[in-house]
C-alpha cells in the first residue's frame, strides 16, 4: 500500500504521544488531531492493516518499527518548519507548533530542502525536539525529566515538552529555553516547588511547570528526587 501524507501525519502524532504513553488511546489521539472519531477509526484500521501499528482494543495503539519509519518524514517536515517559522519568519516559539501543523502541508521536498539550507541544517526544533535526518534517522537525545533530577545537579534545558501556549509563553519569560544552563538548588518532595539557580536571577517553579522541562545533567547532585510524574 502507498503511504499517504495523512498516514505519515497520523504516524508522526502517535510517535510523539507514545514517547509519554505506553499505549496511545484513540481518545488521546483524537485530542491531538483535527479529525472526527470516525476518521480516526478508519485511519487506525488502515495503519493496522498495513502493519504500521498494533491496536489493542480498550487500550490503544502503538507503532511498529515500520510505523516509526513512516513517521520520520512528517516529523522532520514539522520540526523543520517550526525552525523556519521562528528563525526566518520571526514567529514566536509558542505559536510555532500550531502554525506548523497548517504550513507544513504545503511543503514539498524542494521547499523542505530550501528551509533546511536557510536555517543552517538544524538538528533540534525550537522546543528542543530532535529533527530526523533526511534518511529518516532520529538523533539520540540523552536527557531526562527535570522532576527526576536530584537536587544539587548542574543541568541544561534540553527540551520543553508542551504545546500549551500559556506555558510556553511563561517558560519563555523565565528564560527556560533549550540550551539554558542552571543549578537545581532544591526540589521539595510531594510535588513541591523547585528552585533553579541561574543567571541573571534564580527562579522558583511549580511541579506542574517542571514536568514540561527535560534536561541534560552535566553533574548529578545527591539530593532528594521528586515522585515520578507524567509529562503535561
Amino acid at each position: 500500500m502507498t503511504v499517504s501524507a495523512a498516514m505519515q501525519r497520523y504516524a508522526a502524532e502517535i510517535y510523539r504521544l507514545q514517547e509519554d504513553h505506553e499505549q496511545v488511546s484513540l481518545s488521546l489521539l483524537g485530542s491531538h488531531v483535527e479529525s472526527s472519531a470516525q476518521a480516526i477509526s478508519i485511519m487506525v484500521k488502515r495503519l493496522n492493516k498495513s502493519g504500521y501499528l498494533v491496536h489493542e482494543p480498550y487500550r490503544g495503539v502503538r507503532l511498529t518499527p515500520a510505523g516509526e519509519k513512516i513517521a520520520m518524514p512528517a516529523l522532520r517536515r514539522h520540526r523543520l518548519t517550526e525552525v523556519f517559522l521562528v528563525q526566518i519568519m520571526k514567529y514566536d516559539w509558542a505559536a510555532a507548533h500550531e502554525l506548523s501543523d497548517v504550513f507544513e502541508r504545503g511543503v514539498n521536498e524542494e521547499l523542505e530542502e530550501r528551509m533546511d539550507h536557510l536555517t543552517g541544517h538544524p538538528t533540534r526544533c525550537p522546543h528542543g525536539e530532535p529533527i530526523p535526518s533526511k534518511a529518516g534517522v532520529m538523533p539520540v537525545v540523552k536527557d531526562m525529566p527535570l522532576i527526576d533530577a536530584p537536587s544539587g545537579s548542574d543541568c541544561l534545558i534540553s527540551r520543553v515538552r508542551t504545546h500549551n501556549m500559556e506555558k510556553l509563553n511563561y517558560i519563555g519569560e523565565l528564560g527556560l529555553v533549550p540550551g539554558t544552563p542552571f543549578h537545581l538548588l532544591s526540589c521539595a518532595p510531594f510535588k513541591g516547588p523547585l528552585r533553579l539557580q541561574m543567571k541573571p536571577q534564580d527562579h522558583v517553579i511549580g511541579y506542574e511547570l517542571a514536568v514540561s522541562l527535560w534536561v541534560e545533567v552535566a553533574k548529578q547532585g545527591t539530593g532528594n528526587k521528586l515522585p515520578p510524574g507524567k509529562n503535561a
